[in-house]
């Protein structure tokens, strides 16, 4: 096996350069001289035989092809570089670092605060950040690196992503204070086949939802903002589904819904944890998918 001359430093430099898009941000995120970036960066290049950036003049720096794997891979290489300092120093029971995770938006409102709290109240000493967004960009933030691990539903999620699920989300019917089933003990969607439906409409979900019926619902809006979903039924402007309850049944502007359960076998949508398929798992990755195992199994019954 052919020696490789490069050193973790080196590695660095070149991660933060090429998620900065310059030398020049480089040089003032890391207080290095943009002379001993560029020197480390071409280094790494010399013994890799690629180029990895492209220098534009006045325009700062973009990724080859080969620069975007070597950047995926250079990211993991030091996060685990960083795992085994922190086990050589005896420090495997007391957890420091930076943990990036993502989590989907119409999840977040619901669990990461929780979430948060719990894993710090463990784990004081690492640092997390968090990104969200819908399914796509989690799964674009998991395959480049971007987030170790992310919150999720398991729908139609890349097979480079392996799954690790935590509960059933089932749906139920949003209905207004005054509608004619909001007493009901379950509603079959038949009931409601003639009626207007407020339909979330997110990408993945939205087919998700209108799989559940056995012929096109009749949409009459449609929204991306869970909120926005619940205030229009609150208003009488028709009926929703959704998978998420919150804790009040009053909505932002001061009107209130109704949540009955669905009596026909409709699936649920699995939330779990979703990591890249074969990549080894930091240890703080690890201790926060066992603080999201357990804080879902404190949960009440959906």
């Amino acid at each position: 096996m052919a020696d490789v001359n490069f050193t973790l430093v080196q590695l660095r430099y070149f991660v933060t350069a090429a998620e900065l898009g310059s030398m020049t941000a480089a040089s003032r995120e890391l207080m290095v001289a943009q002379s001993a970036i560029s020197a480390a960066i071409a280094q790494v290049e010399r013994e890799l035989g690629v180029q990895l950036l492209i220098r534009h003049h006045a325009r700062g720096l973009s990724l080859t092809r080969s620069g975007e794997r070597f950047l995926v891979e250079a990211r993991e290489f030091l996060a685990h570089a960083a795992a085994l300092a922190q086990s050589a120093r005896g420090l495997a029971g007391a957890l420091t670092g930076e943990l990036a995770i993502g989590c989907l938006t119409t999840l977040a409102p619901f669990y990461l605060s929780r979430l948060l709290r719990d894993f710090a109240g463990r784990y004081p000493d690492v640092r997390v950040t968090v990104s969200e967004g819908e399914i796509s960009s989690m799964e674009a933030a998991l395959l480049d690196g971007r987030c170790e691990v992310a919150l999720v539903y398991a729908v139609d999620l890349a097979l480079d992503l392996e799954v690790h699920p935590l509960t059933l989300a089932r749906p139920y019917v949003v209905l207004p204070p005054g509608h004619r089933l909001a007493r009901a003990e379950a509603v079959s969607l038949s009931d409601l086949a003639a009626e207007p439906m407020i339909l979330l409409d997110l990408p993945s979900s939205r087919d998700y939802f209108r799989a559940l019926y056995p012929t096109e619902p009749r949409v009459r809006f449609r929204t991306s903002s869970y909120e926005t979903a619940r205030a229009l039924v609150a208003g009488g402007h028709g009926y929703s589904i959704l998978n998420q309850r919150t804790a009040s049944d009053h909505t932002y502007d001061g009107g209130s819904v109704v949540c009955v359960p669905i009596s026909d076998e409709v699936p649920a949508l699995e939330v779990v944890l979703a990591t890249v398929r074969g990549v080894r798992r930091t240890a703080r990755a690890a201790a926060f998918a066992e603080t999201c195992r357990a804080f879902f199994a404190a949960l009440p019954d959906r």
